[in-house]
């Protein structure tokens, strides 16, 4: 499940192929500690970028949100939450923290990864197979929709939607109609890689959380292909860790800024960092 859950564990390799994507993914029963490992560098993957990170910021954030979905807008943070009797969708102001809208889910309902196309903010839930479309600036419900297998992460281009359910798989989604009209599976040299979670659009690319990875990745929508590894190992001092503190969850791109935003679930903060090497360069 994606309730609390140690951080060190040690790293097992992903040998399976995920092949549907509408499958439940076997990984989330309670107590199961399996990772997905992400490849050292090696000779034979010298094309895959590998890069640290320097946090330049750190904002205050609610330590009660279970951040599923981040998104800049402005000077705020459209930010989902899940937990069943937690989840919601909230406009967050970036520097204090401070939420300044919120509408919360039914308690049936564990939300999940979330993204803004114009004036409609989509959310997915967990295992309801079910997700929700609010107005942006007044985060009123507005719209319904299904889809088959769980939900996890969601992104989007501007004009479609790009869905995770946990499984090294992601589907392209028409808004307008929720049909799936591809699916493909994320690779690193060649071997799935599973568990992708939350997501980011970044540059013609998306940018995804690994559940309980250190990580993220960035994946190359056409072909699949990971072409960077973002080492954030330690962005989270152990002094500022709790025993609610869950994993690394929560990518926000500011695409007229520049900035990269990170989080997780359960977090004090979240941090505006560089990387290094600057996989920004233009």
């Amino acid at each position: 499940m994606k309730t609390a859950l140690s951080y060190h564990i040690a790293l097992s390799v992903v040998v399976c192929l995920v092949m549907a994507f509408s499958c439940t993914s076997e990984e989330r029963v309670p107590g199961d500690n399996r990772q997905t490992q992400l490849p050292a560098e090696s000779p034979a993957s010298p094309a895959i970028l590998r890069a640290r990170f320097s946090v330049e910021a750190a904002y205050p954030h609610d330590r009660t949100a279970f951040t599923q979905g981040l998104v800049v807008r402005g000077s705020t943070f459209l930010e989902s939450t899940g937990q069943n009797g937690a989840s919601s969708i909230r406009i967050v102001d970036i520097k204090t923290g401070r939420v300044r809208k919120r509408t919360d889910l039914d308690a049936q309902y564990f939300g999940e990864g979330m993204t803004v196309i114009g004036s409609k903010a989509y959310m997915l839930t967990w295992m309801n197979q079910k997700g929700f479309v609010f107005d942006v600036k007044s985060l009123q419900k507005i719209g319904e929709f299904t889809y088959a297998g769980e939900g996890w992460g969601l992104t989007t281009d501007g004009t479609k939607l790009y869905m995770s359910n946990g499984t090294s798989s992601i589907a392209v989604l028409d808004p307008a109609t929720y049909r799936v009209e591809r699916i493909f599976t994320v690779t690193v040299d060649g071997v799935a890689l599973d568990k992708l979670n939350e997501l980011e659009w970044i540059d013609g690319e998306i940018w995804a959380n690994v559940w309980m990875q250190d990580a993220i990745v960035a994946i190359n929508p056409q072909t699949g292909r990971v072409s960077k590894i973002i080492d954030l190992t330690g962005i989270l001092p152990s002094t500022e860790r709790r025993p609610d503190t869950d994993v690394l969850n929560g990518i926000a791109w500011d695409s007229v800024s520049r900035k990269l935003y990170v989080t997780g679930k359960n977090w004090p903060w979240v941090y505006s960092i560089t990387t290094q090497p600057n996989v920004f360069a233009k």
